[in-house]
């Protein structure tokens, strides 16, 4: 097929300028790769309770366990990597709330983080933890034995979502904790989980608005899952909960991803890590295996068509990064009839070596 000669790109247009009818642009996503993360689970060490969504010894594949032990084992994990010289990582604390951990214990773990970190092994040190746990005095100790990021579990900024699910706090909470975490010198991150009882689509629309609001560094997005042994699997069973499906998931986690990309924020993941066990003891709820790739190719799937609404006229062809080949027409190619739909098939898009896109339009 004839290209059409108004492709920059593909006409060796030394300019670097657009012709007069065509589009440039970028993709929104926040540059920075992730680092490699070294996980340590703490098990409901340091909640006040359970909430209704939560199984962590399924999300995580690690039963509860003493702290001593915990520490232990993670000395001698850290000791053998780096006999090995493997590394470097960035040690993370989850499946707990840190920052509510009994005293000495933050310090300790904090305090092996700093010999590893001043052999080179560790480089930066995060937690989770509750928006109730982030107390002022607390956050500036930390911070100064050297935690550099806290994750906050803040699910959603609705109040009758939260006493839905047995937070035990308001959204209040989350917006004093996502002030106090950078005013003690940490980063912050959020964590939101889309589909809790009561909550909507547009929920998580204002949900999102106000993580941009409030500037965290990373956002993770873990859609409700109704998970075996968990008091929301009783009200599944009751028929007085029922999840999200996966398309109606899809398309509000595709809609979120753009606002928080514009904001600077870099979506860390979307849905459960794989684990062990994990999977059959999933009752209902919106999983795939590839649901962060899904999400992610509607996201773009939703900048193309803005660009192309802006063109003004139907669009000739599109050159794209080559690194988004693999996820431009989504899964199994499901949105290549909404790509056609746009004026955009199969042949008239083309993946070249560049970093920004270009929309190049039909000829009046």
């Amino acid at each position: 097929m004839a290209l059409a000669p108004t492709w920059p790109f593909l006409c060796q247009n030394v300019t670097g300028k657009a012709p007069s009818q065509g589009r440039f642009f970028r993709h929104p996503e926040p540059d920075g790769r992730p680092a490699r993360v070294w996980p340590v689970f703490l098990t409901y060490q340091g909640c006040p309770g359970r909430c209704v969504f939560c199984a962590q010894p399924l999300q995580t594949a690690t039963a509860p366990a003493p702290l001593g032990a915990t520490l232990a084992a993670l000395e001698n994990d850290l000791d053998a990597a780096a006999r090995d010289g493997r590394g470097p990582y960035e040690l993370a604390f989850y499946g707990g709330v840190f920052t509510a951990l009994p005293e000495p214990w933050p310090e300790r773990f904090l305090a092996t983080a700093r010999r590893w970190s001043q052999a080179g092994l560790i480089t930066r040190v995060r937690c989770s933890t509750r928006p109730d746990a982030c107390d002022p005095t607390v956050l500036c100790n930390l911070a100064e034995q050297g935690l550099g990021m806290v994750e906050i579990g803040a699910q959603t900024f609705d109040d009758a979502v939260l006493a839905a699910s047995g937070r035990g706090h308001d959204a209040a909470a989350i917006r004093r904790a996502a002030r106090d975490i950078p005013a003690a010198g940490l980063e912050l991150g959020l964590q939101l989980l889309p589909g809790l009882p009561g909550h909507t689509p547009q929920g998580l629309d204002r949900d999102i608005a106000e993580t941009c609001s409030l500037a965290p560094q990373i956002v993770r997005l873990y859609p409700c899952q109704v998970i075996e042994g968990t008091p929301l699997a009783a009200l599944f069973r009751a028929g007085t909960y029922r999840p999200w499906d996966l398309e109606t998931t899809l398309d509000a986690l595709a809609r979120a991803m753009l606002p928080l990309w514009r904001a600077g924020i870099r979506v860390a993941r979307v849905g459960l890590a794989p684990q062990p066990g994990l999977e059959p003891a999933i009752l209902a709820g919106p999983r795939h295996p590839a649901l962060g790739s899904r999400v992610r190719a509607r996201a773009l799937l939703a900048l193309v068509a803005a660009q192309v609404a802006a063109l003004g006229h139907r669009p000739a062809g599109l050159a794209a990064p080559r690194r988004f080949a693999g996820e431009f027409f989504g899964h199994a190619r499901e949105l290549a009839d909404a790509y056609a739909g746009l004026g955009l098939p199969r042949q008239s898009v083309r993946f070249v070596g560049r970093e920004d896109f270009y929309l190049a339009a039909q000829p009046v």
